[in-house]
């Protein structure tokens, strides 16, 4: 179905509440990785452990990168909440945080000025503390209008140059036409759809880290 294909972002109720925290695998006082997000994160839909930041620790730890997976994804979560929970991402103290988030603005038709501003905020504030970033973009669905959708995902180039990123451009460009990869809702991935956007991520986030997690 061609609305999957396209619409690659997550809906869902914001969550009132603050972040939570939900660390896997790995033991405690290893270097932390965040993935800070929306429900794509979050693994809305899916079994404990099936979520693609659990998938990219697994991933990590096969490949020697001794690091504590954080999974902060939060469904629903718009640009606005991730200004909102970035103290919190400051307090684990991190050595990279993946953030994914934009979806749910585009959906909305929020202004892209507010997007940017907010996706600008979040970014700085991991400037400024000294953490490694890894920028996942997005697309929207073609009824959105073509010059709406080039706008939406050039913002993202233009963030991850200014900021200096690493960047993924399409997050699920791995998914493209590979079946049982998407859930019935045609937006989320499913547990096969998650290992693939862990495998995406793991080429742009190891050369990050290092195999003795120092």
């Amino acid at each position: 179905m061609y609305v999957f294909r396209s619409v690659i972002v997550s809906l869902g109720v914001i969550l009132p509440a603050a972040f939570g925290l939900t660390a896997q695998g790995p033991a405690a006082g290893r270097p932390v990785v965040v993935c800070y997000g929306d429900s794509i994160t979050a693994g809305y839909g899916l079994q404990s452990g099936q979520a693609y930041p659990e998938a990219l620790g697994r991933d990590l730890d096969a490949r020697g990168f001794h690091y504590k997976m954080v999974n902060q994804g939060t469904s629903g979560a718009t640009t606005k909440d991730a200004v909102a929970g970035v103290q919190a991402i400051l307090l684990l103290h991190p050595a990279v945080v993946i953030v994914e988030f934009g979806g749910n603005d585009g959906l909305r038709g929020l202004p892209l000025t507010e997007t940017r501003r907010n996706l600008d905020a979040v970014l700085t504030a991991f400037d400024n503390a000294h953490i490694k970033t890894v920028l996942a973009g997005i697309t929207l669905p073609p009824n959105y209008g073509t010059e709406y959708i080039a706008s939406f995902e050039q913002l993202y180039r233009e963030l991850a140059a200014k900021h200096r990123t690493v960047f993924v451009p399409m997050l699920y460009k791995s998914l493209i036409n590979v079946p049982g990869t998407i859930q019935g809702d045609g937006i989320h991935p499913t547990a096969k759809g998650s290992e693939l956007i862990a495998r995406t991520l793991l080429t742009a986030t190891a050369p990050l880290l290092r195999k003795d997690g120092k």
